[in-house]
């Protein structure tokens, strides 16, 4: 009989269920979601180098035998992280819109979803896409508005590709300094380029970054659309 006089607990009391949450609990602590969280906030904080195992581990407060039960390496990491970017990026116009004014504006997301990971971008744009699902839905979106504006099929990644070079280098360019082209002292050996830059002027209130970037958007779309049959251009 038990000290206190009581009985064993009923089942179902609530003593019993203080035990059973005190042992495992029902659902994973750990999962790909908080992963990739975790591994774009250490990123951003601390650069890509700063992105090992071990380093993400701490981040998420968990022992590195924790993370591996859901990521077999680093390059498992950066598929996670590839795909919750590229899941960001907004394709939906490829499938109502004219081909030039979607890819104006898959452009315009693609960039907004880079500039804001700059750190990554050289590690993402040589990272294979094999077996990152969001991101072949992407490519897949962007491909069937190609084709369906004339696109014959061996010019479509090559193209992409254009864009996506195009793109990010613009993703790092919205984080330049406002003075970026400033020549300071040295203003009287490049007077033209010193007055160009001191008449730089961007309609529309846009910024200098979001202005170059659509002059040049829409002449690397306007070039593109010249190089295939005329349906393209719409």
């Amino acid at each position: 009989m038990p000290l206190d006089g009581q009985g064993p607990p009923a089942r179902g009391s609530g003593a019993r269920d203080v035990r059973r949450r005190a042992g495992r609990p029902p659902h994973a602590l750990l999962g790909q979601a908080q992963i990739t969280k975790a591994a774009l906030k250490l990123v951003a904080r601390d650069g890509y180098k700063a992105l090992t195992m071990s380093g993400l581990a701490r981040t998420l407060n968990v022992a590195p035998s924790a993370l591996y039960n859901h990521v077999s390496s680093k390059q498992d990491v950066l598929l996670l992280v590839e795909d919750s970017l590229m899941g960001r990026v907004d394709v939906s116009a490829f499938a109502v819109r004219p081909w030039a004014e979607a890819v104006r504006l898959w452009a315009h997301s693609y960039r907004d979803a880079f500039s804001a990971h700059l750190p990554l971008i050289p590690v993402i744009a040589l990272l294979p896409v094999t077996n990152a699902p969001q991101t072949i839905k992407m490519y897949e979106a962007v491909t069937e508005g190609f084709l369906r504006a004339g696109w014959p099929q061996e010019r479509i990644v090559d193209a992409i590709v254009a864009l996506e070079s195009f793109i990010f280098g613009s993703a790092y360019d919205v984080n330049a300094p406002a003075d970026i082209f400033a020549t300071g002292d040295l203003e009287s050996e490049a007077p033209h380029f010193s007055s160009a830059v001191a008449r730089r002027r961007n309609p529309d209130g846009h910024n200098d970054a979001d202005a170059a970037f659509a002059l040049g958007l829409d002449a690397l779309a306007a070039g593109l659309a010249a190089t295939i049959v005329p349906s393209a251009a719409g």
